[in-house]
């Protein structure tokens, strides 16, 4: 007999996958409390609350008040980062940061992506593809960054932009 394949596992291998299985909305709101907690209270120790979550960190690390993740136990970040106010991370997939790497106020980075077709979207699937920002990269105020998408080293993300595709190491953005 062929063992069925969790809705997690799915989400994992990057395949459709159900978000409101069970499994997964259990770990979502474990990620909700986590959030809650610090954003209440921004304190260090509110702050472990998240960072217990994750599934790498660096030693310096800064949060502001106002970040939500899906999961966090996808999230990996490098040394010397920053995540200013509001800023949400959906991590279906892995969301992967290198080292001194600066997010604005109200970043958002979705891995998590919907089918195209309306009947397939009825049925409530999604498919998530990771994103990976490297080292020494800013992103500005606003940014929104899609799912897939990889930052190279040294990039800057101007304000308010929309990340639909790669961006290559050193480039600027707008």
């Amino acid at each position: 007999m062929i063992a069925e394949t969790s809705e997690k596992q799915k989400m994992l291998n990057g395949d459709w996958f159900n978000p409101v299985a069970l499994e997964l909305r259990l770990m979502r709101e474990q990620a909700r409390q986590a959030c809650a907690k610090f954003n209440g209270h921004p304190s260090k120790g509110n702050l472990k609350h998240i960072t217990r979550l994750f599934n790498e960190k660096g030693e310096q690390l800064v949060l502001e008040p106002g970040f939500q993740c899906d999961y966090g136990t996808q999230i990996t970040v490098g040394e010397n980062f920053f995540a200013n106010f509001n800023c949400v991370l959906l991590d279906s997939a892995n969301i992967v940061f290198g080292n001194d790497v600066l997010l604005g106020p109200n970043v958002h980075i979705y891995t998590v992506d919907h089918p195209r077709d309306t009947v397939a979207r009825r049925n409530g699937l999604c498919i998530a593809k990771p994103v990976v920002v490297g080292n020494d990269v800013w992103v500005g105020a606003g940014v929104k960054i899609l799912p897939g998408v990889t930052i190279g080293d040294g990039a800057i993300i101007g304000a308010n932009a929309l990340v639909r595709h790669d961006v290559a190491s050193n480039a600027t953005v707008y």
